[in-house]
């Protein structure tokens, strides 16, 4: 039986494992990194265990290279199925990239091209996954630094056609929409509605790095004021969507953490009031 995911969530890290099952303050769900968790014993395990007791977890992967040339790890598959069984979890996501090619890991999220032939091996893939985790698989926008050679289509057009061809929901990372436009010298609303915005499950909201003219995506930072104008704007038209805060660099005290989520949640209230009632 899997759990519905609702309001807004924060990333279970390291740093905050002898922390988090002693705070009294409000978190509505956790999201993992199944990479930390997958085949690990010990005080991960204890950890996960002890926080299923209390919240809804989430699994987001970040090395799956869905959209790479490589075949995908059968045996990582069916470690990632038993944790996801294990944490009830509502759905499984990753990253809409490339990270490995040969079996040499890149450590890095990189841009597929947008192509027609890209759409249809990250869509057929996407099906794969979900059959062997027997759950639905939600695909995530990337922050890219660079368009890739031969690339036909938009961003928009490309995630559309994927999450289409994989009938995959959505992870509607809107700092990544955020940092892409700037980079780009796109516009950020026009950017966020030109995405699938209405298969949305998740959103994630972040922190970036300035550094000159370029906007870096390395979730170390508070949420910028012009992401969370852009979160605003989602809401106000796709109505409550759950919501994480990822703060993967700099962590700071999971105080700190929780009051980003504070912040997600005054706004899901008053842009959506009474969004907890709903059915």
């Amino acid at each position: 039986m899997t759990k519905r995911l609702r309001g807004v969530g924060i990333g279970l890290r390291h740093p905050h494992f002898g922390d988090i099952l002693e705070t009294s303050r409000r978190i509505d769900w956790l999201e993992v990194v199944p990479e930390n968790f997958v085949g690990i014993g010990g005080t991960a395990s204890r950890v996960l265990d002890d926080c299923l007791e209390r919240w809804t977890m989430v699994s987001h992967g970040v090395s799956m290279s869905i959209g790479g040339p490589d075949a995908l790890d059968e045996d990582y598959l069916r470690g990632l199925r038993q944790l996801c069984d294990r944490m009830e979890t509502p759905f499984y996501s990753d990253h809409l990239c490339y990270s490995a090619i040969d079996d040499i890991q890149m450590f890095d999220l990189l841009p597929l091209p947008f192509t027609d032939e890209a759409v249809e091996h990250a869509g057929k893939r996407i099906r794969h996954v979900a059959d062997r985790l027997e759950r639905d698989m939600v695909i995530e926008n990337i922050t890219y630094y660079a368009t890739m050679p031969g690339s036909r289509l938009t961003e928009g057009e490309f995630v559309h056609g994927v999450v289409e061809t994989a009938d995959c929901g959505l992870l509607l990372d809107v700092n990544n929409v955020y940092c892409n436009a700037i980079n780009h010298g796109r516009d950020p609303v026009e950017s966020l509605f030109a995405l699938p915005w209405q298969r949305a499950k998740q959103v994630h909201l972040a922190g970036f790095l300035e550094e000159e003219s370029r906007l870096l995506d390395d979730h170390g930072s508070p949420v910028a004021d012009g992401v969370w104008a852009l979160y605003r704007t989602l809401l106000e038209r796709a109505g409550p969507i759950p919501t994480l805060i990822e703060w993967d660099t700099n962590i700071p005290d999971l105080d700190r953490v929780i009051d980003e989520a504070d912040r997600a949640r005054a706004i899901m209230d008053e842009v959506c009031p009474g969004w907890e009632n709903d059915a």
